[in-house]
């Protein structure tokens, strides 16, 4: 038999009709029967499996059977995974906005103007030399990115404001002031003469958020409070601690210098700062 012999027979034998018949047992009588032909069959068959696939597959995709699959998440864990994921992010986020907080505060304590991202040539936008003229008064808290930042002000109110006026604070330094508070000529410290190699102390308790060298107030350390309360002791001829140290009232931080280009002699240049606003330190201690 040849090959086209063959093809032909089984062409045949698919064509060939068949007939499926159910009989009842006990009476011998045909009770249902369907003429068939292998094509058909075929045909049927393959309709079959592909309609059994299609049904099994959106069973498995809309209805709670697929948490039964192994290695298949539950409805609760997917929510979790979600819900992490998006802590992840908000974290990420915070740790960005964070770092660049902090690299723009440590960039303005070294006397230097942060880049900031608005102003990027990037954006398009012109950059201009900006000139500050120098005062008394640290610039640090002269420059505009630090009062947005911060919120930094001057206090026109010598009153002791009522959230702070029951806090007691341990005195910096025992001496002589020499230079006091005052906004007209933008001194907003006051200036303490002591004793030589006088160590300084915190005014209460807190952590350091700044300890080192500016081109203007020389060695400084910055501490922050609670009640919204910052603390700068500036001009200092040694730092006793480090940033994120913690502090009590009354804990060595420096030692009395004469450091840095703004300054006439060994003295001790100490600011005040609640929410944001300079306070006359005389008003809430006794030096």
């Amino acid at each position: 038999m040849n090959r086209k012999e063959f093809r032909k027979k089984i062409f045949q034998m698919l064509k060939d009709h068949y007939r499926l018949i159910i009989y009842n047992d006990s009476s011998i009588q045909t009770v249902w029967s369907i003429k068939l032909t292998p094509l058909k069959v075929l045909t049927l068959g393959s309709i079959g499996a592909i309609l059994l696939i299609l049904f099994t597959t959106v069973i498995i995709a809309y209805t709670p059977l697929r948490e039964n699959i192994p290695g298949y998440p539950s409805a609760k864990v997917r929510q979790q995974i979600i819900y992490n994921y998006i802590l992840v992010d908000s974290l990420e986020n915070e740790i960005k906005n964070r770092d660049s907080y902090f690299e723009k505060i440590k960039t303005l304590f070294q006397g230097d103007v942060p880049l900031d991202e608005s102003s990027t040539p990037s954006s398009g936008l012109k950059t201009y030399d900006v000139k500050f003229k120098n005062s008394n008064a640290d610039s640090i808290f002269q420059d505009k990115l630090l009062e947005e930042k911060l919120n930094l002000s001057v206090s026109n109110n010598s009153k002791k404001l009522p959230s702070i006026s029951n806090i007691h604070f341990f005195t910096p330094l025992r001496g002589l002031i020499t230079n006091k508070f005052d906004t007209k000529t933008e001194h907003f410290a006051v200036d303490i003469v002591g004793s030589p190699n006088s160590r300084i102390s915190s005014v209460l308790d807190g952590t350091v958020v700044f300890a080192g060298w500016t081109m203007n107030t020389g060695y400084s350390i910055y501490i922050q409070h609670e009640n919204n309360l910052i603390s700068a002791y500036k001009h200092n001829a040694e730092l006793l601690k480090e940033v994120g140290d913690k502090v009590k009232a009354g804990d060595a931080i420096a030692i009395m210098g004469n450091s840095g280009e703004l300054t006439t002699g060994p003295h001790l240049h100490f600011e005040l700062w609640h929410n944001g606003t300079a306070l006359d330190p005389e008003t809430y201690i006794d030096f």
